[in-house]
């Protein structure tokens, strides 16, 4: 069975999607169309912009969906997932590619999910920080420990897992982490807690604009950072997608699921190859790939 995974933050490059935009005219509408509900030249910045330029937070996430669902279009009738996944920003990429969401309702839901977590993270200085070589369990047992907030955030593969919180209490589980064991705990340049309680008010923020978006029936399950198992009703992919900005991300668990029910052939729809990667880690046993376009 075919799974196809969107990937999340941190995939972007300059130049990305450009040669989609100059060879397929489908990829060129819809880049067009999405300068328009954005209300700025994304594709500038994406093709001909500075990393810098990119890395803002109301660029990178719509840039990412962007290059990640246009990818899928232009796959034509070769795109037939049995299953999707996206990593986090990457979920709402899944959702449009499985026809849950219209090109236009995902876009703006990420544009507004981005001004969110940008509100949010301006609120309260907050973190994220990697850990390498320990148990799940391990880390989640020191988080628990600390006084601050800090918790285990993003499940990326068997001994690799990303904290998230307030900087002090980050700063003291990596410490802690490290007399644990942990071969690296390494804080990452990023503006925020991403997937802690700190994203309560993005969280509110968009699951309004949720609730007011229309979900159809998707054409394949999806396997959402929450709750990892495969979802078919619009209804439930609704309310899971609420939770996803507090909520950790259970990478991990979700990919070993879509094993579990046949997952064979993983391919990554979007810039880079970190998923393929991650995917290798848990599960060495499947085939990981990017995608073939038709010339």
């Amino acid at each position: 069975m075919n799974a196809y995974v969107f990937p999340g933050q941190g995939a972007q490059f300059v130049g990305m999607g450009l040669d989609l935009y100059e060879k397929y005219p489908i990829a060129k509408e819809l880049f067009l169309k999405a300068n328009e509900i954005l209300g700025f030249e994304i594709t500038e910045v994406m093709f001909r912009g500075t990393a810098e330029g990119l890395k803002e937070t109301k660029v990178t996430q719509p840039a990412i969906f962007l290059h990640s669902v246009i990818l899928s279009k232009v796959m034509g009738d070769t795109f037939k997932p049995d299953m999707v996944a996206g990593h986090s920003l990457g979920e709402f990429s899944a959702l449009v590619a499985n026809n849950t969401l219209s090109f236009e309702d995902g876009l703006k839901l990420v544009s507004q999910r981005a001004l969110a977590m940008q509100k949010a993270c301006e609120l309260k200085p907050s973190t994220m920080a990697a850990v390498l070589g320990l148990e799940d369990t391990v880390v989640e047992k020191v988080c628990a420990e600390i006084s601050g907030i800090v918790v285990a955030a993003n499940y990326n593969c068997p001994g690799q897992l990303v904290i998230s919180g307030e900087i002090s209490a980050v700063e003291e589980a990596c410490e802690k982490l490290k007399e644990a064991g942990a071969r690296r705990a390494l804080m990452l340049p990023v503006g925020g807690a991403f997937h802690s309680p700190l994203m309560e008010p993005a969280r509110e923020e968009l699951a309004a604009a949720i609730e007011n978006t229309t979900f159809s029936t998707p054409s394949c399950p999806i396997y959402q950072n929450v709750p990892t198992t495969a979802i078919n009703s619009a209804e439930e992919i609704k309310k899971n997608l609420m939770l996803q900005l507090t909520a950790p991300v259970k990478w991990t668990q979700s990919v070993q699921q879509m094993v579990k029910d046949g997952a064979t052939v993983f391919t990554e729809i979007g810039p880079g190859k970190v998923l393929q990667g991650l995917v290798r880690k848990i599960e060495p046993s499947v085939t990981t790939q990017a995608p073939a376009l038709i010339a």
